[in-house]
């Protein structure tokens, strides 16, 4: 094949996405430019500790970006300063929330200086091209050229998978045209507030995620009910249930949700003297609830349910429980009077792995008092304080935060249900209900495992399709 891909992230892991299609005289795209998080690492040497871009980018055309998650985005600050003037192209509503992405990892992990960050935005703003869903946008003119259409993939608000036709010769001799797809993040059915993503018609390669490729999620309702579960005893133990998130997919996902359990349990005990009605529900993270203001402002995005849920007067992001924290003040003291009283209550936090973020204060206090619970309703990769939360606190083992050791002796739960992502079936469907099977299937963004098993599942189904692992 004359097309050439390159992975410079998310072949061993889940972190780092980018994937660049070259032409064959050496033009090319970027889909997404994200950070590496916890111990994975790209090819080329890149990862947490060495985000500089390390390869060419002289005949980059244009980074196509799927959606704004930081582990697909992460890393455009050191593609601008490595030189990139290239388009952003993104869907409407990622065009909106990409500078949120972008301005809060600079607060973050770089600097305070609000006028350099502003430089940096201006720079990012004047090169995103935001574009419908569905509506076809040339990156590459010429032969060998290159056209781009992307279609809804129902992971968060604006994400999107990516649709590459290529033309490499003149004429309409067979084999001269070739459909690229790159899946993206691709969401699970039934997801709130957005549409399940369809599969395309057809495409001669496909590069698909992996992250569940070795399991199937909950039902919604079963997680649901566990939610409500989970929630109940923590508040029966007098405690907090903490919930490591990320603030833009997960976080709405889960108001959602909450909300649903309180508008039909009202009345219900959620604990001693306490009804779900007077649950305190806090969202401590100041980028979540930009985000959830930027939800509130793509209405026309969300799905015919919650839609349903607007027009009889509720407002599932933004409902009489929830308090938003602002202010890191507000934050300290938040934390030291969950760990102190015995108060029940809901707390969403960023980020969603535990390797940084608001949500590390309150594991630093809580983590040790029985009294608490953490659930994790996210992937954790490898090498993350979340993985090993979640891996050793059912045993009573400890977690090493900010270098310092913490035992764990709070409840520690996982609700894979609630991943934004696709589960075997989910993949397995997208390319089963292509109406023409690709001639190749690239599978990246998992572990070994999650890769293996899609792979061998999908060489049975699909004989003649060529399953690559790179």
């Amino acid at each position: 094949m004359p097309l050439t891909f390159t992975h410079h992230g998310a072949v061993d892991g889940v972190t780092g996405s980018c994937h660049q299609l070259a032409l064959p005289d050496g033009q090319s795209v970027l889909i997404d430019c994200g950070l590496f998080q916890g111990a994975e690492t790209s090819s080329d040497g890149a990862g947490a500790d060495k985000l500089e871009i390390g390869f060419a980018l002289d005949k980059v055309r244009a980074l196509i970006v799927t959606h704004v998650h930081i582990d697909h985005v992460g890393r455009i600050p050191y593609l601008l300063a490595a030189g990139y003037k290239g388009p952003i192209v993104c869907s409407e509503a990622s065009a909106l929330l990409l500078p949120l992405v972008i301005e809060d990892a600079l607060e973050v992990g770089f600097t305070r200086d609000k006028a350099l960050i502003g430089r940096v935005l201006a720079v990012l703003r004047r090169q995103i091209v935001p574009l419908a869903y569905k509506q076809w946008h040339t990156v590459i003119a010429g032969v060998p050229g290159l056209r781009a259409r992307l279609s809804p993939a129902g992971h968060i608000l604006g994400s999107a998978y990516v649709e590459l036709d290529a033309k490499l010769a003149s004429g309409s001799v067979p084999g001269q045209r070739q459909r690229v797809v790159f899946s993206g993040d691709l969401g699970a059915p039934y997801t709130p507030l957005l549409p399940a993503p369809k599969a395309p018609m057809a495409a001669d390669v496909v590069v698909m995620e992996s992250t569940y490729g070795d399991r199937n999620h909950e039902a919604r309702k079963t997680r649901r009910q566990r939610l409500q579960a989970l929630c109940e005893h923590a508040f029966g133990n007098r405690g907090t249930l903490l919930v490591p998130a990320f603030s833009i997919g997960r976080t709405q996902e889960l108001l959602y949700e909450l909300e649903e359990i309180i508008h039909r349990h009202r009345q219900r005990p959620a604990a001693a003297g306490m009804a779900w009605g007077e649950v305190d529900v806090i969202v401590d993270s100041p980028l979540a609830a930009d985000f959830t203001a930027g939800y509130a402002q793509l209405k026309s995005h969300w799905d015919r349910e919650a839609r349903r849920k607007l027009a009889a007067g509720r407002h599932p992001l933004a409902f009489e429980q929830v308090t938003t924290i602002g202010d890191h003040a507000t934050h300290l003291r938040t934390v030291e009077a969950l760990a102190r009283s015995a108060r029940p209550a809901i707390v969403i936090a960023a980020s969603g792995m535990c390797s940084g973020g608001r949500i590390v204060n309150y594991l630093k206090a809580m983590l040790g008092d029985a009294r608490h619970d953490v659930l994790f309703c996210g992937y954790q990769a490898a090498g993350t304080p979340g993985r090993a939360i979640q891996t050793y606190g059912p045993r009573g083992g400890y977690v090493d935060l900010d270098g310092k050791r913490f035992d764990i002796r709070a409840g520690i739960h996982t609700l894979g249900g609630f991943s934004a992502h696709a589960d075997q079936k989910g993949l397995l469907d997208f390319i089963g209900r292509m109406r023409t099977q690709p001639r190749q299937v690239r599978l990246v963004h998992g572990d070994d495992a999650a890769k293996r098993t899609l792979a061998g599942l999908l060489r049975q189904r699909h004989p003649g399709v060529d399953v690559v692992v790179p």
